[in-house]
C-alpha cells in the first residue's frame, strides 16, 4: 500500500442522531469516493474498539431499498456506537464491488430469478469482489490493535487473521427479515456462508 494511502485526506467533526464522530477520508484509489472512518469521539483507541466494516450501499444506505439489509445494519451499528462507542468504516466498494451500474444490472437479473452471487457472475464477476484490505490499513493507521466487530459475514472475519489486528469479539447484526429481501438473505446463507 502506498504511504499517502496511510494518511488521511482530510478530517472534520461529524454531529449525527446517532452522536457525534471524528471523520476521516482516506484515499481508496478513486479521488472521488474515498473510504471514511466515522470515529466515535472521545473512543479509546488502545483498548478494545468496536467496529463495524460496511461496504458501501447508496440503494440500502441511503434510500431504504429493501432489497438487502444493507442501510439497517449500517444505521443498527451507529445506534449501537452511540450507547458503546466505535469506529463505522465505509469501504467504497458498492455492489459487492462491481460498482453501481452493474449492481442495477444484477438487481434486473436477479429479478429474472438469479441470486446475487449468480447474477454477479453473469455479469462477468466474481461472486463477491469485495477487498478488506483497506479497513485493516486504517485501522492501524488510527491506531488500533484489538476490535470487537459487528459482522455476520465470515469473510470479514477472516481477513483480521495474521493482520495485526486482534478480534477480541463478534458481535452479529442480524435484522428481521421480509418478504423483499428474504431470498437476499437466504442467498447470503446459502453461498457465502453468512451466520444468519
Amino acid at each position: 500500500m502506498r504511504e499517502e494511502k496511510d494518511t488521511p485526506l482530510v478530517h472534520a467533526k461529524l454531529p449525527t442522531s446517532s452522536g457525534s464522530y471524528d471523520i476521516y477520508a482516506f484515499d481508496s484509489g478513486r479521488a472521488e469516493l474515498p473510504h471514511l472512518a466515522l470515529v466515535s469521539q472521545d473512543l479509546e483507541l488502545r483498548s478494545v474498539v468496536n467496529v463495524r466494516v460496511h461496504s458501501e450501499c447508496i440503494t440500502g444506505d441511503v434510500f431504504g431499498s429493501l432489497r438487502c439489509d444493507c442501510g439497517e445494519q449500517l444505521h443498527a451499528a451507529m445506534k449501537h456506537f452511540e450507547l458503546f462507542g466505535g469506529i463505522l468504516l465505509y469501504l467504497r466498494q458498492e455492489g459487492r464491488g462491481i460498482g453501481i451500474i452493474n449492481k442495477l444490472k444484477a438487481y434486473n437479473l436477479q429479478d429474472e430469478g438469479l441470486d446475487t452471487a449468480e447474477a454477479n457472475i453473469a455479469l462477468g464477476f466474481h461472486a463477491d469482489e469485495r477487498d478488506y484490505a483497506p479497513a485493516i490499513q486504517i485501522l492501524k493507521t488510527l491506531g488500533v490493535s484489538q476490535v470487537r466487530i459487528l459482522t455476520n459475514n465470515p469473510e470479514k472475519f477472516e481477513a483480521f487473521e495474521n493482520s495485526g489486528i486482534e478480534v477480541v469479539e463478534r458481535l452479529a447484526l442480524q435484522m428481521e427479515a421480509h418478504k423483499e429481501n428474504e431470498f437476499y438473505l437466504d442467498t447470503k446463507k446459502r453461498v457465502f456462508g453468512h451466520w444468519l
